[in-house]
């Protein structure tokens, strides 16, 4: 038995369990936002960090990393392991996976992937679009056990970066975080892994908590997600997948 997991977040950088292969590539319909709510993590549930999540949007496509695992005691402990990683995902499907050699063909079949869905009713986790200053002054701001919230967004434009995709919402949404942190840097954040840019960003004294936590919810809870939900349906996430694991 063989098992592929595509990783399009923090599954990038730091997969987390013993792998046979890596293959660099891209899923098609989606698009990578910065939706889904952190509150293990890169935040707390009482200020909840951003992390990625798949939307669905014809003609899109999602780079990342599909990884292979051989046999089924691996596959087991893998799916294990996935379970509590991205407990916060509610959703299991299987997509292609296409490369760079192959962009027509799929690469590789009945990829499991993770994803928040916009279904509020099934995803307590999803916090829905917000403006780009509001989703830059969450992300600077929280904070979680694993560290700030800003970090897992510069390592996954990092990553990004070092497996040739510029994502331009990524990007966007970066330098936005740079400025209220008050750190300029130009191209990716190579400079991470040595600590001088951890130094800097601790300088920069981020403070905890929102400017004015009531006007972000009630902006979240004015948004209209049915859309989303229609298309998600449309796609078959929500009913046509069991969970992996009973």
């Amino acid at each position: 038995m063989v098992l592929w997991v595509f990783g399009y977040g923090s599954l990038i950088w730091k997969a987390g369990f013993e792998y046979d292969e890596r293959v660099v590539g891209f899923i098609k319909g989606y698009r990578r936002v910065f939706n889904q709510a952190s509150t293990d993590h890169r935040g707390t549930p009482e200020y909840p960090g951003r992390t990625v999540t798949l939307e669905p949007e014809k003609g899109a496509q999602v780079s990342g990393c599909a990884y292979r695992v051989s046999g089924y005691d691996a596959e087991q402990l893998v799916l294990s392991y996935l379970e509590l990683r991205e407990f916060e995902y509610d959703v299991r499907a299987f997509v292609d996976f296409y490369t760079e050699e192959s962009p027509e063909e799929p690469a590789i079949t009945g990829v499991l992937v993770y994803i928040g869905s916009p279904n509020r009713l099934k995803n307590q986790y999803y916090l829905g679009p917000a403006s780009l200053q509001n989703m830059a002054s969450q992300i600077a701001t929280a904070r979680g056990p694993a560290g700030p919230n800003y970090e897992y967004l510069f390592r996954l434009e990092e990553a990004l970066y070092e497996i040739g995709c510029e994502d331009e919402y990524i990007i966007e949404l970066a330098n936005e975080v740079r400025k209220l942190l008050g750190v300029y840097e130009d191209g990716s954040l190579v400079a991470f892994e040595d600590g001088s840019l951890q130094q800097a960003f601790e300088d920069a004294k981020i403070s905890q908590g929102y400017e004015d936590k009531t006007q972000y919810e009630k902006q979240i809870e004015k948004y209209d997600s049915l859309k989303l939900l229609d298309s998600f349906d449309d796609r078959m996430l929500f009913d046509g997948y069991e969970r992996i694991l009973s």
